[in-house]
């Protein structure tokens, strides 16, 4: 009898971490978004969505294993500054930034948080990555176009309109984009 007892306890002994690790709260990752947009702009509603979306599809779930604090920079770069201060405060695993003044932002307070960039224009001339391929840092993501392919977009517009003589571009120069080291018609 002694021994059943024994080999009870000892296999007891060996279930007992597993029962106790099974019981631990889940890890909750917390994500924080910095949209450059407001909250009930179309275009961010829409991004959120998808960005929903997306996390759902690989497993992730709002509320269930994932935390996402939402930020609204409202079109302000200074306003970008001052929520992404905030957000980094709160250490969150990963920072999502969406658009060139958030990435800017983000990138001037955390350097131990990963940043991820969507919509960006250059993210090599804005120096937020040494090139696409070997983007180096915390910081990677996905960029809106290369700045080469301006230069691409004019000779497929020569393709369209062989006589077109004159070409107005209309664009934010302000915001780092390819028109400076685009071709010339001649």
């Amino acid at each position: 009898m002694k021994r059943r007892e024994f080999v009870l306890a000892l296999g007891g002994a060996a279930v007992w971490p597993l029962v106790a690790r099974a019981q631990q709260p889940r890890r909750v990752s917390r994500i924080a978004l910095l949209m450059v947009n407001g909250e009930t702009d179309a275009e961010s509603e829409t991004r959120v969505a998808a960005f929903r979306r997306g996390l759902e599809q690989v497993g992730l779930s709002e509320g269930g294993n994932v935390q996402i604090d939402y930020h609204w920079a409202v079109g302000s770069a200074e306003r970008a500054q001052s929520v992404a201060s905030a957000m980094t405060a709160v250490t969150p695993d990963v920072a999502v930034a969406n658009g060139t003044p958030a990435v800017a932002a983000m990138m001037r307070l955390a350097s131990a948080v990963p940043i991820v960039f969507v919509v960006v224009t250059d993210p090599v001339g804005n120096g937020f990555v040494q090139s696409m391929a070997k983007p180096g840092g915390n910081v990677t993501g996905f960029s809106t176009f290369e700045p080469e392919i301006g230069s691409k977009w004019l000779e497929l517009l020569r393709e369209v309109v062989p006589d077109l003589g004159r070409l107005a571009i209309i664009a934010n120069f302000g915001i780092p984009a390819p028109w400076p080291r685009c071709a010339r018609f001649k």
